[in-house]
């Protein structure tokens, strides 16, 4: 063969390999939702409430937690999206859910949560009895224990202000997480019929401490429904219900406002009366008492819940007593910084040698205390400057 001949290409053809199909997912497929995500991180918080391992006690905080961050979660997350939904923004999430959507879904899961947190209570509260703390109704206290009822003349009484609801009387402002009691009477004189309500003030604690050897407590709405009498002489309860209100706290505040100490206090206003997005409600209300108070708040059935259980399970965290220590996790004991130790306690002399980090819970916060009073001590130092987070009541 010369060079100058063509070359038969002998050689069969090569199959080309074909590339694998790349499977196509929809939005909801490839992403997790970030409120739904949000909402099994909490059922995670409540599993910790039914961890047999853990004390009885430490259960009941945990199944708090879990009710006080659905509270925030709907005070700011869920009135987000209501405020898409109220201004017709239909952008869809990542996961291709519009505002709209999220929230049927939400719906969905919470009723699905809140049940969960009801079943983890009835099984906590029968192991407290067991335990010795005993969370006890009206029809538990015996005729010797009417002691109460002086108690709840004393201390209870002069806060309430009990309300007539009729068109001379408007329905009442009730604050966020307010609890309020509502009541169909009957004049016991002529048998004419008026709907009022008995809002629960913030400033009295939710479960009352019965006296005597053992542990017991029994919810305020129990003792003020037992003494109704005293709040509404002359009348007949016809029929009573419950509820509990979360309203609207997210907040938008001007960051380039001339006054910002002025525009938060703007804005913490008009939280306090923000909308109410989340309703609460007995399980045994009665159908037209559920009207009236949703036309009144001006909340949608769909946002209204009814609970068998305990409304604001929150409050729970109030049965955890300091006497019962074998009820609890062994107390902890945060250690303290050696290197301000090394210094003679002079935070200031520490830091000059190197920053300090602080890592809460494991090192303790006394630390941080102890910087503050030296520094507001010292001449030389002008001001004093940092940023709370979450701070407690008597922070």
């Amino acid at each position: 063969m010369t060079p100058s001949e063509p070359v038969a290409d002998t050689a069969r053809p090569r199959s080309r390999a074909k590339a694998p199909a790349v499977e196509s997912f929809s939005p909801r497929e490839r992403f997790i939702n970030r409120e739904l995500s949000w909402l099994a991180f909490n059922t995670r918080v409540l599993e910790e409430a039914c961890n047999p391992r853990h004390p009885v006690l430490e259960r009941v905080r945990f199944l708090s937690i879990s009710a006080s961050n659905l509270d925030e979660f709907y005070m700011v997350r869920v009135a987000g999206l209501k405020g898409q939904v109220n201004a017709g923004i239909g952008q869809t999430s990542a996961d291709g859910l519009t505002p709209q959507e999220q929230l049927d879904v939400i719906n969905d899961e919470v009723r699905h949560l809140f049940k969960l947190q009801d079943e983890t209570w009835n099984e906590l509260k029968a192991m407290l009895s067991k335990a010795g703390i005993a969370v006890v109704g009206p029809s538990d206290l015996a005729d010797g224990e009417r002691e109460l009822e002086a108690r709840f003349l004393e201390h209870i009484f002069p806060v309430f202000t009990p309300l007539a609801v009729d068109p001379a009387h408007p329905f009442p402002f009730i604050p966020n997480l307010g609890h309020a009691l509502v009541l169909q009477l009957a004049r016991i004189s002529d048998g004419e019929v008026m709907r009022a309500l008995v809002p629960i003030p913030p400033q009295i604690q939710r479960f009352v401490r019965l006296k005597g050897d053992s542990v017991r407590f029994i919810l305020v709405e129990d003792v003020v429904t037992m003494f109704i009498d005293a709040l509404f002489p002359g009348f007949r309860v016809l029929q009573t219900g419950h509820f509990r209100v979360i309203r609207d706290s997210e907040m938008e505040v001007d960051e380039e406002a001339q006054d910002l100490v002025t525009s938060f206090e703007s804005a913490l206003k008009r939280r306090r009366r923000g909308t109410c997005i989340r309703l609460a409600l007995a399980g045994d209300m009665p159908d037209d008492q559920v009207k009236v108070i949703c036309d009144e708040l001006e909340v949608s059935l769909a946002d209204s819940f009814k609970i068998e259980g305990m409304i604001g399970q929150t409050d729970l965290k109030q049965l955890i007593i300091d006497e019962r220590p074998d009820l609890l996790f062994p107390p902890y004991n945060a250690r303290f910084p050696e290197r301000v130790r090394d210094f003679g306690d002079d935070c200031f002399a520490a830091i000059r040698q190197k920053d300090i980090i602080v890592h809460h819970p494991f090192e303790s916060f006394d630390v941080v205390v102890q910087f503050l009073r030296q520094a507001a001590r010292d001449p030389n130092v002008l001001s004093i400057k940092q940023t709370l987070y979450r701070t407690s009541k008597d922070s």
